[in-house]
């Protein structure tokens, strides 16, 4: 089940949604311009790696080019491949601009960066001593998909879903939609194999749950959480 566009719409341009996307897709473009050794040493760099911040590992001289600390931020806007950033900005596009719209640009910026260092700790905390980097900014766009399903679950989503060769276009409430995704993610994280690279499911789910703790400090006065869908005017 893929979405493709909510029918949702926004009072205020997405400045911040549209600045993190652009952001991402030149780092992208960044990394894939240099040859593969030098790729790996970045996402060495500048992923978040938790040993590096947990129990004082140190990478080979040449390599740390920022503090541990500082790549719970550079980490999200590294991506591990094309698809792997074709995904996370397609949500982010697609749910980002509402949640942008609750808050307000500065509130969502800090929102955005607070669940992306939720995600990060909820995948690094069980294995602290773990040497593989974690990239990506579906940590963070997990945050942004919990707190609009408590913003706008009733709002519609259009969804292609795969039958075979078929695909199937249907409406479905954004309740039901991200609802199966955090499912999806708390299943695979329980059979995810301990220490091996691969998805952060675990960064998926904290990042899922930050949002929705976080969306009732941060949505703008007079925003109501599990509000009626609205209409788009023609």
């Amino acid at each position: 089940m893929i979405p493709i566009r909510d029918d949702n719409p926004t009072e205020h341009p997405a400045v911040v949604t549209v600045t993190l996307i652009v952001a991402c897709v030149m780092t992208f473009f960044w990394q894939v311009s240099h040859d593969p050794s030098a790729q790996e040493r970045i996402v060495y760099a500048l992923g978040f790696v938790p040993s590096l911040l947990f129990t004082g590992a140190e990478l080979p001289p040449g390599v740390a080019v920022v503090p541990p600390t500082a790549t719970l931020l550079t980490s999200m806007f590294l991506h591990g491949g094309l698809m792997h950033l074709a995904g996370n900005m397609l949500y982010l596009w697609i749910f980002g601009n509402n949640v942008e719209d609750a808050m307000g640009h500065g509130r969502f910026v800090v929102f955005y960066v607070l669940c992306g260092i939720a995600a990060a700790m909820a995948q690094g905390l069980p294995q602290p001593d773990s040497s593989i980097p974690m990239i990506g900014a579906s940590g963070a766009i997990s945050g942004v998909l919990g707190a609009y399903v408590l913003l706008h679950p009733t709002a519609r989503v259009l969804v292609v879903i795969p039958f075979g060769f078929y695909l199937h276009t249907t409406f479905m409430p954004a309740a039901l939609v991200l609802g199966l995704w955090f499912l999806l993610q708390i299943v695979s994280s329980l059979g995810a194999p301990a220490g091996e690279g691969g998805v952060a499911w675990f960064a998926h789910v904290g990042g899922f749950v930050a949002g929705m703790v976080l969306i009732p400090f941060f949505r703008r006065r007079g925003v109501r959480l599990f509000a009626s869908r609205r209409r788009r005017r023609w």
